[in-house]
């Protein structure tokens, strides 16, 4: 029989795979002696079981019975009982942290006997109806799918009847009569009571957990954090300890260093009488963790020393949810953090100088995703402002765009080419969809830890909490400001800085952020452009992990760039070279002209006298990439797009001469000329048509255009003093013929202008392996090739039979949903397929020549995952586009540290 159940006693924080993140910690703690009210953990198998069968496996119910009875009997207590009943709580523990996007229910084993027996046991009569109060509210919205919205009006009307305004003003006979109120709303929504058997309650409750995994916030988010939805959550039952027991208990969540800038200090939130969710839901304003020392100085002294030794044992910050209950401390929960991008980096810094980790595992704790972060620009603190109210910054960051109130509002306005901000009173997990399209999030309510912060902290969304002064109507979409007449609506434009906590009305101005600054322009510049010491820390920890990701790293990272400017740019940031120079680019604009002769010359005079037109220009635009890159390599793809792209769309054009031919309009010989030979160019699929390689030897003298532009370009740069160093790649190479020819006549143009300039030119000649077949028989092609560069946004769209401007808009978001993709193939490399096509090409290659230079060129090169996949099959470099060269470089640092294993052939 397998084992579906586990005494928190019997794991440890190594199975996370089986007991899920948080189940493994309670473990953990456990065996470090921090006092964690008993419990069980109920596997992941259990779970995916569930999910399989539809109902849970015989073996588990079996296996609850026993762990329950464990409990009862170390607790002295009984799930239920009338005169001593065990309390417990059922919470949703997934291997990854997924905060609010699963069930939790509290409280269970409350009915109409136990509640008194809890009345009489504590002593308390108020806390054993608000924990029963409590039972059927969560119950019914998390277990019976009731809408929750229905319970917190029925709680607002009873306070609104007693003239109070916080919930612990209620007594005990206005929560005697909230309880039948809420049993009433469980009756008529369901059409049955609300069910009293305590292991009843338990049982669904559990379920509800498993059930929660599919949901669609769940999927939403997983997707989002590229976390397999195959995994399951587990479940964790746990006796209740409670914080809402009256002025001497309380419940919190703390962090041992701030999540939202990385500082060092005491950093959470606490509410006296209340229950975990509270501070959570961010539906009470909590109060600061120091305050906790004035209230309760042995419990506040006893929560720091579990903090110290937490973060000691984890060496690293940890995130803790913990509850007093009269006077005593009890831990409920901890995991490594979530935290911002700026505080990521500060703390591996901080921990590597406190010398509790090493450099490399600095590394593996930041990532290129929140590099990218950092690399947004910041308000500009000189511009003026109108400050509407103040937060709690909760998430840095700089946000401008139209207030919305809702998740449909914020899709709406998104799509149709919107920047939003969702403002709400307090967010729960349902508002995951317009948080994830929003480039702000604005709460009225709620602390550090409540679920708008924990939330968008790990979505990397600026967000600002607890702005006590906006008062929020939802339904009738409009935002006020106590002590203002002021009244905004959706669609006004606000700004909000995550950094400071700042709301501001109208747009703001923007300035570079000083980690962009740096790493353009050196160390001092970075530290001139930092605003405050907290920056220049940050910048510091940046070019600590920066710095050293460049010594580890094996992949080296080059840009993809078509002009100077671009070329200079990528240099600055720390390109080792460009990748991939598209020619193309040079041929738009009042070039096209010159094409569009040679594509409509009749006669080989006429196509060459457009061929010594574009020379010089062509020669040009060389001269200046390489004055640029000087000493570094420069990897020159040959004209690769269809013929197409550069005449007129054959709709318009037939339309615009049928119209001249309806109005007895004269249509020019050129006009008609051009129109025959858009007609003879047109392709039914273009990207599988005349391009490339079969571009160059259609057209004769099209390639030996820019071949002989390279090699004078690089002629008038070693004259001048440079050390160019090009190398040209031939694209859509097929076949060793193919190459055969081109190189054959490359290699000719080159001797002659060695010969004609009296210089040395040592100049590599390369294919694009775009095609399958390319990659299968690269060890063929490499005879004639001195280096391969993995053109992976074609790769993947000759492998998977897509065209990627069709399937994308028509049937990828299915495809999503379906679960035929966790993410899209043209941004992640598809390591099973297209990756494997890679890695096929380069063994074959290296086969014949064991130092084959091999890399790749595609969109996926500033992609951190695929970057981390290039690495374990071997590469020597990636390209991406010059601002991703800063991310590329800390992902090639990383991976290289990461020591993981190849798992592609």
């Amino acid at each position: 029989m397998s084992t579906f159940v586990y005494a928190f006693t019997e794991g440890d924080k190594d199975m996370k795979d089986l007991l899920g993140g948080k189940g493994a910690n309670l473990a953990e703690m456990m065996k470090l002696g921090i006092p964690v009210p008993p419990g069980f953990t109920i596997s992941t198998e259990a779970c995916r079981a569930y999910l399989a069968e539809g109902h849970s496996p015989d073996a588990l119910q079996v296996q609850v019975t026993t762990a329950l009875r464990n409990m009862e009997a170390e607790m002295g207590k009984k799930l239920g009982d009338a005169t001593n009943p065990l309390l417990v709580s059922v919470r949703s523990g997934a291997k990854f942290s997924m905060p609010g996007m699963m069930e939790t229910v509290l409280n269970i084993g409350l009915n109409d006997e136990s509640v008194e027996g809890l009345s009489e046991r504590s002593g308390n009569p108020r806390f054993a109806w608000d924990s029963y109060r409590r039972l059927i509210q969560m119950f019914g919205k998390t277990v019976l799918d009731i809408d929750g919205d229905l319970f917190s009006d029925a709680f607002d009307t009873a306070k609104e009847k007693r003239g109070v305004e916080q919930d612990t003003d209620l007594d005990v006979d206005a929560l005697k009569e909230v309880v039948e109120v809420y049993k009433e709303i469980v009756e008529k929504e369901t059409g049955k009571p609300f069910p009293l058997e305590p292991r009843a309650q338990l049982d669904a409750a559990v379920e509800a957990v498993f059930r929660s995994w599919n949901t669609d916030r769940a999927a939403i988010y997983r997707r989002r954090e590229r976390i397999p939805h195959d995994l399951g959550t587990a479940v964790n039952v746990q006796a209740m300890v409670f914080g809402n027991m009256g002025d001497t208990s309380g419940t919190g969540v703390c962090f041992t260093r701030d999540p939202s800038s990385g500082q060092g200090g005491i950093y959470g939130d606490y509410l006296v009488n209340a229950q975990g969710e509270d501070v959570v839901a961010g539906i009470r304003n909590t109060l600061s963790l120091e305050e906790l020392e004035s209230i309760d100085k042995k419990s506040y002294d006893d929560l720091l020393a579990t903090m110290e030794t937490l973060e000691t044992h984890y060496r690293d910050m940890c995130d803790i949810e913990f509850t007093v209950e009269e006077g005593k401390l009890w831990l409920l929960q901890t995991r490594v953090g979530k935290r911002t991008a700026s505080a990521a980096f500060k703390i591996a810094a901080q921990l590597v100088e406190e010398r509790l980790i090493t450099r490399d595992e600095a590394l593996s704790r930041v990532t290129g995703e929140q590099l990218t972060q950092l690399l947004f620009p910041q308000f500009d603190e000189e511009a003026e402002t109108t400050v509407l109210t103040k937060g709690m910054a909760a998430s840095p960051g700089a946000a401008v765009g139209e207030i919305v109130f809702s998740n449909a509002q914020a899709v709406e306005r998104t799509n149709a080419g919107a920047s939003v901000i969702l403002v709400r009173r307090e967010t729960n997990p349902d508002d995951l969809e317009g948080m994830v399209v929003s480039t702000g999030i604005l709460t009225a309510r709620g602390g550090k830890t409540s679920h708008a912060a924990v939330v968008a902290r790990g979505m990397g969304r600026c967000c600002v909490v607890g702005a006590e002064a906006l008062q929020v109507n939802e339904a009738a979409g409009t935002l006020m400001i106590r002590g203002s007449d002021r009244v905004l609506k959706a669609g006004d434009v606000i700004a909000i800085d995550g950094t400071s906590g700042d709301v501001f009305l109208g747009d703001v101005p923007v300035v570079p952020s000083p980690v962009t600054v740096y790493i353009s322009e050196g160390l001092e510049a970075g530290f001139a452009a930092a605003q405050d010491d907290a920056t220049k820390e940050l910048v510091t920890s940046v070019h600590l992990l920066l710095t050293h990701a460049d010594k580890q790293a094996k992949l080296s990272v080059r840009a993809n760039a078509d002009a100077p400017e671009d070329a200079a740019r990528a240099r600055a940031y720390g390109a080792t070279g460009i990748g991939l120079c598209r020619t193309e680019h040079m041929f738009l604009g009042d070039r096209r002209q010159l094409i569009e002769k040679v594509i409509l010359a009749e006669t080989d005079e006429e196509r060459q006298d457009a061929f010594d037109a574009l020379s010089p220009l062509q020669r040009g635009d060389f001269v200046g990439i390489f004055e640029a890159m000087d000493g570094l390599p420069t990897t020159i793809r040959l004209i690769d797009p269809p013929l197409h792209e550069f005449l007129p769309d054959i709709t318009d054009l037939s339309v615009k001469i049928a119209v001249k031919e309806a109005l007895g309009e004269e249509v020019t010989d050129k006009e008609r000329k051009l129109l025959t030979t858009v007609r003879e160019q047109h392709e039914q699929n273009p990207m599988l048509g005349l391009r490339g390689v079969r571009l160059g030897l259609k057209i004769r003298g099209l390639f030996a255009l820019q071949i002989r532009a390279i090699a004078e370009a690089a002629a008038d740069r070693i004259e001048a003093g440079g050390d160019p160093k090009p190398e040209i790649m031939v694209p859509l190479v097929g076949s060793i013929r193919e190459l055969q020819i081109i190189r054959e006549d490359a290699e000719g143009i080159i001797a002659e202008v060695e010969k004609d300039r009296g210089v040395k030119l040592e100049i590599p000649i390369g294919a694009m392996i775009e095609l399958p077949r390319a990659a299968i028989t690269a060890d063929s092609l490499t005879e004639e090739a001195d280096f391969f560069s993995f053109g992976t946004n074609d790769l993947t769209q000759t492998a998977w039979g897509f065209s990627r401007d069709d399937v994308e808009a028509t049937f990828f978001n299915e495809y999503f949903d379906l679960g035929v993709f966790g993410v899209s193939p043209f941004e992640s490399i598809d390591t099973r397929g297209v990756g494997k096509l890679v890695a096929v090409g380069m063994r074959n290659a290296r086969s014949v020549k064991p130092n084959m230079k091999c890399g790749v060129c595609g969109e996926h090169g500033g992609d951190p995952q695929s970057i981390h996949f290039f690495h374990k099959v071997g590469l020597d470099y990636v390209s991406c586009s010059p601002f991703r060269v800063p991310v590329a470089r800390l992902e090639a640092g990383r991976a290289a540290v990461a020591n993981e294993a190849p798992d592609v052939i």
